[in-house]
């Protein structure tokens, strides 16, 4: 599957508590939402395009890996978010997305640098090759509703550091997401059309045009809690990451913790272990 022609976007503060534990909440207090739980906005992370204005187009250096971080030049806050992403098919019609259609999904790191004064999210999320990552294990989407297979599937996430490993997630049901199934999708075309240029957001649907709209998108659903451990400690060259998208109902935490540890995964787990170089 080709994903350097998919556009990469990513789901902001889908998760309750997260923006705060990531010192990010204040990034978004002038984004009005509906509901209080409401995710607060789309961000890009790649963009197929070689016509992006110059102060976005380091969104077409193609930063997915599934094996490696690259440790940024100009930052030493660099933190793991663990996430589920879902490989979507993009419908449009007269160049509006009329619907998103889930066909995969797969654990994510929406590997973030913390920088406080970023003008815009997107700024935190792509640093050139290898700054984020998706499982090469791609698991079938049966339907994204209520009782879909994805209902039974955790998130988890590890550090690893000079041998010792530690959860930097909370080991999170993927139903907990505050957005979810298609009122997640319904909220996320919505955003693609008519998201502004304002504040911390960009304007995706020119982002799309530019991309020559694209057939595809993988799209990150939300970062979970930290643990105290992945709240207060940052990545350094050498450590290893480590996001496991799991089925709760055949394995436990104390199993996927196991074969975090030994860094070897069964082919129905989705696995992320990526080296920070």
């Amino acid at each position: 599957m080709q994903k350097e022609h998919f556009i990469g976007l990513g789901v902001a503060g889908n998760f309750a508590g997260h923006l705060e534990q990531a010192g990010e909440a204040a990034d978004f207090l002038q984004v009005k939402t509906e509901e209080a739980i409401q995710p607060k906005a789309i961000f890009p992370f790649y963009v197929p395009s070689q016509t992006l204005n110059p102060t976005e187009q380091f969104l077409a250096t193609y930063p997915l890996s599934h094996d490696t971080i690259t440790f940024p030049n100009d930052a030493d806050n660099l933190q793991i978010e663990p996430e589920v992403a879902l490989i979507c098919a993009i419908e449009y019609q007269n160049n509006q997305v009329v619907a998103l259609k889930p066909i995969h999904f797969a654990a994510y790191n929406d590997c973030s640098i913390r920088r406080p004064n970023a003008r815009k999210i997107c700024e935190k999320k792509n640093w050139g090759n290898a700054s984020k990552g998706i499982s090469e294990t791609l698991i079938p989407l049966d339907h994204f509703a209520q009782g879909g297979i994805l209902d039974n599937y955790n998130i988890a996430c590890f550090h690893k550091r000079d041998g010792k490993l530690n959860a930097y997630g909370e080991d999170s049901p993927a139903v907990s997401y505050s957005y979810f199934h298609q009122k997640l999708l319904n909220w996320i075309v919505d955003k693609m059309n008519n998201q502004p240029d304002q504040g911390p957001m960009n304007h995706i649907a020119e982002l799309l045009k530019q991309a020559n709209y694209p057939a595809k998108a993988v799209i990150s659903i939300g970062a979970t809690r930290y643990t105290e451990f992945g709240e207060s400690n940052f990545l350094q060259v050498g450590d290893t990451s480590i996001v496991v998208v799991y089925n709760a109902t055949q394995y436990s935490h104390e199993q996927i913790a196991e074969m975090a540890s030994s860094e070897q995964f069964p082919a129905d787990i989705s696995a992320l272990v990526q080296t920070v170089r």
